[in-house]
């Protein structure tokens, strides 16, 4: 997958992730995938998606 298409890819999740509390651990999930993809292609990853990851990280199971 192009560089271009997983950074669209977690811009549609982020957005999912605002319009869509109740189900933000699932898709915080997708956004780790997606995250993981983009290394595991030697893509950088942008800092405010690594931020984010890190936030996602450091969140209690069970918080939005």
């Amino acid at each position: 997958m192009a560089f271009e298409e997983l950074k669209a890819g977690i811009a549609m999740l982020m957005d999912e992730i605002a319009k869509r509390p109740e189900d933000a651990h699932v898709l915080q999930e997708q956004l780790r995938e997606k995250i993981s993809e983009m290394k595991t292609l030697g893509q950088p990853v942008p800092e405010d998606i690594l931020a984010l990851e890190r936030a996602l990280e450091e969140k209690p199971e069970g918080e939005g």
